[in-house]
């Protein structure tokens, strides 16, 4: 007898960065992509108050009164990102997700495959990854070479307010599956808190500071 397919795969990046920031994410193949919008953003620990959008076949996707309201009077349309689910794509299919359209985070989205699980999730899940995503506000793409920059050297002059701004210290090697699988598990729930800062690191272990 043939299973129902009821989950989906999927690994997500951070483009522009080397080595990579990503993560491997099991979610419900009936999710949409509103739902994977707070999947990914529980994945990576980002905050959920800059404005986002998919980019699937030249076509942007997401919350239409949001980004309408945003938007200036000759860009292109943007497509109800409720009305699309994951079970919709081919396995194989990729796309960009975009968050904070100052720092302009791109991640690539990779439909990996789709999965019979015995049970249907009603969660989504973190089953692997590597590396922390960047601060919030740091700048995009160049703030974060010049943030990382400022970090390890403590004779730069911004070293001091930098290392404050960011907790007292950044690791840019961090990635906890345990923490980050529970942050998944819990994207779709409602007034979820964000980690200002890193996990503060166990004795012994080193730190970026």
């Amino acid at each position: 007898m043939f299973k129902t397919i009821n989950a989906v795969q999927i690994h997500v990046s951070l483009d522009e960065i080397e080595p990579k920031i990503w993560r491997r994410l099991v979610l419900p193949s009936g999710w949409n992509l509103g739902q994977l919008h707070l999947a990914i953003q529980a994945a990576f620990n980002w905050w959920n108050y800059h404005l986002h959008e998919f980019h699937i076949g030249g076509l942007r996707y997401g919350d239409v009164d949001l980004l309408t309201e945003d938007s200036a009077g000759d860009d292109p349309r943007v497509f109800d990102c409720y009305e699309v689910r994951l079970r919709d794509f081919a396995p194989g299919a990729l796309f960009n997700y975009i968050y904070d359209f100052g720092d302009n985070w791109s991640h690539i989205v990779v439909i990996e495959e789709f999965v019979a699980l015995d049970v249907a999730p009603r969660h989504g899940t973190c089953i692997d990854g590597a590396r922390a995503r960047p601060p919030e506000d740091v700048g995009g793409v160049p703030g974060y070479e010049r943030f990382l920059e400022i970090m390890s050297d403590k004779t730069d002059p911004e070293h001091a307010d930098t290392r404050r701004w960011c907790g007292g210290y950044f690791d840019p090697e961090w990635f906890d599956l345990a923490v980050v699988d529970k942050d998944v598990r819990n994207a779709l729930r409602p007034n979820v808190k964000r980690r200002l800062h890193q996990p503060k690191p166990k004795r012994n272990e080193p730190t970026t500071a």
